[in-house]
């Protein structure tokens, strides 16, 4: 009895310490759980408000840039098909390029009249627009960007494509914009949208044209946070303007040399001199600019003279130089020869269309450029037409855009992969070649492409100034010394030499 009341008080004894311990336990539990509010329920809450955010966020920009993709498509299918249809009636006339001056004329007094903003190359004015007036484009833009470059380019102005499709794509995203009540925000997110797509539905390169589209308004920059809307625009465009019948170049490039040493240290020469060819054509806008702003006269009638300057050189050099010059850049990407100055030409032709009253882009030409001077690059060095033009095309688009990026893709979508990396290594070394210029005026410098050069980093391309300042420990800096040093050696070396007859002068 006695052990059996001892058993019975230890179990109670155990059971108070159980229930002790377990109370002991609750009440920790309690206290992570419930006790402080600002503990773990509130992180929990916290969370899952993160990611409920984001998932909306990424299913409203899906729809959102799916919508301005798919309306992009379409009106740059109608773009091309309207270009299509005028280009093959004109070209039924062997000298339909005569009328050149009228086709200035009508397309600057167009523009001039319904609306000054359609004025240029298309991509540059809405960089513009997005930077200074939150990606507000005006409606008529649209229409009068479309006929103008229709006009000009049907009659043979040398000018691009992509220009016009890349701002009635921005153009009618504004215009959503404005339907929706966007915030501003939103509404350059929406209007980089429609570049992308522009850019990806005229030449069939979504991957590409949705990079070009984030990465040309900053020089060393991507906005990261319109990448997701810019593919998803840039895709749709593609597919639906392939859909309604639009059909593209892409000519893979099969001839692609086995990896050496040698092939790479050509392939970074080919870079620095398709650098400057960058370079050359930017110059060369700027000075068909400077030269219509000294004609002091009416803008149409601008066009009448720079059309009668180009209706001069057409019949002194060639018709290869009118137009988009697609033929050309074909026959380039297919390995054949054409004249060696024709990459000298076309930036005069260029520059002429644009700053005398025609309407249109500046990617086509770059491509022209890029393939014909990549094509004398291999004549000069008995090397491959074929990779070299396609080489160069990627090229002078990275170095006048300042877009390495989407045109190392482009080389990919257009050439092939056999092609990428040659071509990716040109790209960077071009883009940086051509120095703090572009043929986009208004785009803003975020980088200095050298520690040795002083630039103002901040404010559109067009206001850089540029200043050497060579530091002591850098490479750049040694040479500058070296060849100081060297000059002056060779001052001191003819003056020594020239002291002799001094003295004989003087005895006599």
């Amino acid at each position: 009895m006695e052990n059996a009341a001892i058993s019975r008080t230890h179990h109670r004894s155990l059971d108070k310490e159980e229930v002790t311990a377990r109370d002991n336990r609750l009440r920790i539990l309690q206290t992570l759980l419930f006790q402080n509010e600002r503990c773990y329920i509130p992180i929990m809450r916290k969370k899952i408000t993160e990611h409920t955010v984001l998932f909306i966020s990424i299913v409203k920009w899906v729809v959102l840039a799916t919508i301005v993709g798919a309306v992009v498509g379409l009106s740059t299918a109608a773009f091309l098909e309207a270009l299509s249809w005028a280009t093959g009636r004109m070209s039924l006339h062997a000298y339909s390029f005569l009328f050149l001056p009228v086709a200035f004329f009508a397309s600057s007094l167009l523009v001039k009249t319904l609306a000054p903003d359609a004025e240029g190359h298309g991509t540059e004015k809405v960089i513009e627009a997005i930077h200074k007036s939150s990606g507000k484009i005006p409606l008529m833009v649209v229409p009068v960007k479309l006929v103008a470059t229709v006009i000009t380019l049907a009659t043979g102005g040398s000018a691009g494509k992509e220009g016009p499709c890349a701002q009635i794509g921005a153009g009618l995203a504004s215009l959503f914009a404005d339907i929706v009540r966007f915030e501003d925000s939103d509404r350059k997110k929406l209007v980089i949208c429609g570049v992308s797509a522009g850019f990806a539905a005229v030449f069939g390169t979504p991957i590409a044209g949705s990079i070009f589209g984030v990465e040309v308004l900053f020089v060393g920059a991507i906005l990261y946070d319109v990448l997701l809307p810019s593919f998803i625009a840039g895709i749709t465009a593609y597919q639906i303007s392939a859909a309604l019948g639009v059909t593209y170049f892409h000519q893979p490039i099969n001839f692609v040399p086995a990896f050496s040493e040698g092939f790479l240290a050509i392939v970074i020469v080919a870079g620095i001199f398709f650098g400057l060819c960058s370079w050359l054509l930017i110059e060369a806008l700027e000075l068909g600019e400077r030269l219509s702003g000294k004609l002091r006269m009416w803008a149409p009638l601008k066009g009448l003279v720079g059309g009668a300057v180009m209706v001069v050189l057409a019949l002194v050099f060639s018709t290869r130089y009118l137009g988009l010059g697609l033929t050309t850049i074909e026959a380039c990407l297919r390995g054949e020869s054409v004249e060696w100055y024709a990459f000298l030409l076309k930036p005069v032709f260029t520059s002429l269309t644009l700053a005398f009253g025609g309407s249109g882009g500046i990617v086509t030409p770059i491509f022209f450029m890029g393939a014909t001077a990549g094509a004398f690059f291999a004549m000069m060095t008995g090397l491959n037409v074929a990779t070299f033009s396609a080489i160069g095309l990627s090229s002078v688009l990275a170095g006048a855009a300042n877009t390495p990026i989407a045109a190392s893709i482009m080389s990919v979508e257009l050439f092939g992969p056999q092609l990428a990396p040659y071509a990716t290594v040109a790209c960077v070394i071009s883009f940086l070649m051509t120095g703090h210029h572009s043929v986009y005026p208004s785009q803003i410098l975020s980088m200095k492409k050298s520690a040795s050069l002083q630039v103002t980093l901040g404010g559109n391309m067009d206001d850089v100034e540029t200043n050497y300042e060579p530091h002591a420990k850098s490479l750049s800096g040694a040479i500058s010394n070296l060849i100081w040093r060297l000059v002056q050696a060779v001052k001191w070396i003819f003056s020594r030499s020239s002291r002799p007859n001094d003295s004989d002068n003087t005895k006599e």
